[in-house]
């Protein structure tokens, strides 16, 4: 069944919906959405078991595009561009050939329609065995998950999800059981037989220094948007829009704006 997702929504004009990565929410992009909604009606969305949305068991790329198809309508939106980032970005490409009459534009960020060569299980995994029972304070999270997360910048962002409870002590935001069980489905992308295909605009938006889209995933992206482009957005990795925001605005922008 369909969730009504949490959103957050600025500016006024046509509809743009933004759709966040892998532990992510819509809160990730509030900057670039301020930028964004300059001129357009801007709605960050929260993908289930995400940020402020519902949870559910299930979490597979068709359900979080029927997600994304019911949050549009209970916004009384016909037809919006979107924009996806890494899970995100599945999602809107999945949501675009499925129901296609949804997406005018759509920008896709630093994921091929393939699989990944990488999962973050163990980051979840780490997360699931921190006993928040004895952690009172995030600096006591961050040093406990130091050891299965040496990087300090993917601590601070999957601690972002660690909350206040309304018994004075933490929580997790995001439903962890839900995305260690769905891992194998967000890490591969659905089957689309010869005849899937999104005729609109498409954008795909890659960071020079991300491995994420490989030349071998080229012939799929055109045979499943054959009106895409695609640009490289210099001295990016993965998080293209958080490493170079005025490039990839700059980019984005200019794709949105033409007719």
């Amino acid at each position: 069944m369909a969730l009504e997702l949490a959103s957050t929504e600025v500016g006024q004009g046509e509809p743009l919906a933004v759709l966040h990565g892998l532990f992510g929410s819509g809160r990730n992009w509030a900057t670039l959405a301020k930028r964004l909604g300059e001129d357009r009606r801007v709605l960050t969305l929260d993908l289930r078991n995400h940020g402020s949305s519902p949870w559910a068991e299930d979490m597979s790329y068709a359900d979080m595009a029927e997600d994304v198809a019911a949050t549009l309508a209970s916004h009384g939106i016909e037809a919006a561009d979107i924009i996806g980032h890494s899970m995100g970005g599945r999602t809107a490409m999945v949501l675009a050939l499925t129901r296609p009459h949804l997406v005018r534009k759509l920008v896709v960020v630093d994921i091929p329609p393939a699989a990944s060569s990488r999962g973050h299980l163990s980051y979840v995994r780490a997360m699931r065995e921190l006993d928040l029972e004895q952690v009172t304070r995030r600096k006591e999270a961050d040093d406990l998950l130091a050891e299965a997360v040496p990087d300090y910048a993917t601590r601070m962002f999957l601690l972002q999800n660690l909350v206040p409870d309304e018994k004075g002590g933490l929580r997790w935001r995001i439903n962890l059981a839900a995305i260690e069980s769905a891992m194998d489905a967000l890490i591969d992308f659905p089957r689309f037989g010869s005849d899937a295909r999104f005729e609109g605009p498409t954008l795909f938006v890659t960071g020079a220094k991300s491995d994420y889209v490989r030349a071998e995933h080229r012939p799929e992206m055109e045979r499943l948007f054959p009106n895409s482009g695609i640009v490289e957005i210099a001295d990016a990795g993965h998080w293209v829009h958080a490493e170079q925001p005025e490039a990839f605005l700059e980019a984005v922008g200019t794709f949105l704006d033409e007719r």
